[in-house]
């Protein structure tokens, strides 16, 4: 998937929209594999893509594994300018030291958070936390699975710096981004 993102980020780019970082989510299994920071470099050169505009979605899981090989990979990819985003985030056994060492640019906080918020009391309080605690370390916040107008709606008033899901817009083929 990711020499495709890689190139259709390129054609979005060439075709005159706004450049916007691609997202796309990488297994622990293709992360933890000797060769993926030199996989990521020859995507970017195929595909003539400048590395800020390719960001690289992990989980927690990724990084409380093997951490010092990961925290080196992830400075490699950092180190090329290639944007850095821990999915999931509150799902898993975060460490804040590690959340603190880490070169990464976003959080992404899990849709089991976001559809219990508008309910639960306990929930909400645990997005607002994850808001304010990424923004302490200077991270954007990214809410995921957002459903409803009430739920978005509550995130801004959190302060969130992202949102998707299907009250936005609905997964759609890379041609219909045009229209």
């Amino acid at each position: 998937f990711l020499p495709v993102a890689c190139r259709q980020a390129k054609d979005w780019h060439d075709h005159g929209m706004d450049p916007v970082p691609v997202s796309v989510n990488i297994s622990p299994l293709h992360f933890l594999s000797e060769g993926f920071v030199p996989m990521v470099k020859k995507c970017l050169s195929d595909a003539r893509l400048d590395p800020k505009w390719l960001e690289l979605e992990i989980t927690e899981g990724i990084i409380m594994n093997n951490s010092e090989a990961t925290i080196s990979k992830l400075n490699e990819l950092a180190d090329m300018g290639v944007q850095l985003a821990i999915d999931d985030f509150g799902t898993g056994y975060s460490s804040l030291t590690y959340l603190r060492a880490l070169p990464v640019n976003k959080l992404k906080i899990d849709q089991a958070f976001i559809s219990d918020m508008v309910k639960e009391g306990d929930a909400r309080a645990v997005v607002e936390a994850i808001i304010r605690l990424g923004h302490s370390f200077n991270l954007k916040i990214i809410a995921e699975g957002i459903e409803s107008e009430e739920e978005l709606s509550l995130l801004a008033n959190m302060r969130c710096d992202y949102a998707q899901g299907y009250f936005i817009s609905r997964p759609m083929i890379a041609e219909n981004i045009y229209d």
